[in-house]
């Protein structure tokens, strides 16, 4: 495995859980190609572990659908298909866009604030060309948003959509370094900003709106990349 950012469990926490977290962090965040295969054996050499915990964490990703495990025990990323790719968005911008307008009155200067912070952040990364960074900051910026709808069923549901979506955020994130080698920078903080805009107005249809715009745009820049 490369570059998955994968490291030794601390003591700090469970070793089952620690190995569950950073795969599934590393599997939302796109840090496997689509369809990659890894093994119990190599996993459990890279986190320093037996392998039980490692098994373990792997059945809790298969029942997610962020893997899939085959009979020998082998894990692999799902594939990609512009029909599985229009169904995971048509499901975010249902759940997405209801958790943007459920957080909107619930925004306070402080959030608002908090909000423009990471929106800044994010542009600053993605010009600068650090994109990965990028794109786990535009994680924050959402999550950021939904953790204040008041639901505590709507972020969970929305974080196991996100993790289906990783191998899509893969190929995102090999499309930002590819525009961005070639001298192309799209401003992808655009739908941010205007969201922060909507939350000071209290707009939260507006909010909602530019939240399913936003997944819309990343949807359409995803359609040709991907097999039918």
């Amino acid at each position: 495995m490369n570059n998955t950012g994968l490291s030794r469990i601390s003591s700090r926490m469970t070793v089952q859980d620690g190995v569950y977290e950073q795969l599934r962090q590393a599997l939302m965040w796109g840090q496997f190609e689509p369809e990659q295969v890894t093994t119990i054996s190599s996993l459990a050499a890279e986190f320093g572990t037996s392998h039980m915990p490692v098994r373990e964490a792997l059945r809790r990703l298969a029942a997610e659908k962020g893997l899939e495990i085959s009979r020998n025990g082998s894990a692999r990323v799902p594939a990609v298909s512009r029909q599985r790719l229009d169904d995971l968005c048509r499901a975010r911008t249902a759940l997405e866009g209801l958790a943007t307008k459920l957080a909107t009155p619930r925004m306070k200067e402080a959030e608002i604030e908090h909000c423009l912070a990471l929106a800044r952040e994010h542009e600053a990364l993605g010009r600068d060309g650090h994109v990965h960074e990028m794109l786990r900051k535009n994680q924050e910026f959402h999550f950021a948003i939904y953790e204040l709808s008041g639901s505590e069923i709507l972020p969970q549901m929305i974080e196991t959509l996100w993790l289906r979506f990783g191998p899509y955020m893969r190929m995102l994130s090999d499309l930002v370094i590819h525009q961005i080698n070639e001298g192309t920078i799209h401003p992808y903080s655009t739908y941010h900003y205007e969201m922060i805009e909507a939350f000071r107005r209290g707009d939260a249809e507006a909010a909602a709106a530019l939240m399913v715009k936003d997944i819309e745009a990343t949807q359409a820049l995803l359609q040709d990349m991907c097999p039918i």
